[in-house]
C-alpha cells in the first residue's frame, strides 16, 4: 500500500505516511553513533549543501522502502585505526535495529560502501589550522 511518497500505513483512524526522506535520516544518525564511523559520505552534491549552512541528515544514505520492507545503502567515511569490517558490521545492526523499531518496516538490506579513511591530525597541525582561523 505504499506509494511514491513514502510508506503509507492505515487503520480505523485514518492513515499514516512515513516519507523515505525520514526512513534515510533515521539511518544516517543510527550509522553515525556507530565509534568508528567519522562522517558519512554524501558527494559533491552533499558537500556544497554543507558549506551553504544546510546540515543534510540523510547525506550518505540512499533508500529503497516498498509497502513494508527497506533496502539501505550508506557511504561512510571510516576513522584511521579502526577495523573496517567490526565497523561494517557495527552499522549494519544499529541500522536495522533503529529502522525496524522506529517505522515498523523490515530491513531487508544495509549496504555499507566504504568512501574514504580520515586520518587524526597531528597537535601541531591543529594548533597551526586555529591560528590560521583566528587571524583570518
Amino acid at each position: 500500500m505504499a506509494d511514491e511518497e513514502g510508506r503509507v500505513i492505515t487503520s480505523e483512524l485514518g492513515s499514516i505516511r512515513i516519507a523515505d526522506e525520514v526512513v534515510a535520516v533515521i539511518a544516517g544518525l543510527a550509522a553515525t553513533e556507530v565509534e568508528g564511523v567519522s562522517a558519512m559520505s554524501g558527494g559533491f552534491a552533499g558537500d556544497i549543501a554543507e558549506v551553504l549552512g544546510r546540515r543534510n541528515l540523510s547525506k550518505g544514505v540512499k533508500v529503497e522502502v516498498g509497502a513494508e520492507e527497506a533496502k539501505i545503502d550508506l557511504y561512510i567515511i571510516v576513522d584511521y585505526g579502526n577495523r573496517i569490517p567490526d565497523v561494517a558490521w557495527g552499522i549494519q545492526e544499529n541500522v536495522k535495529k533503529a529502522i525496524e523499531q522506529m517505522t515498523g518496516l523490515k530491513v531487508l538490506q544495509v549496504n555499507v560502501h566504504v568512501q574514504g579513511v580520515n586520518f587524526p591530525m597531528k597537535e601541531k597541525e591543529k594548533e597551526d589550522e586555529q591560528k590560521e582561523s583566528t587571524l583570518k
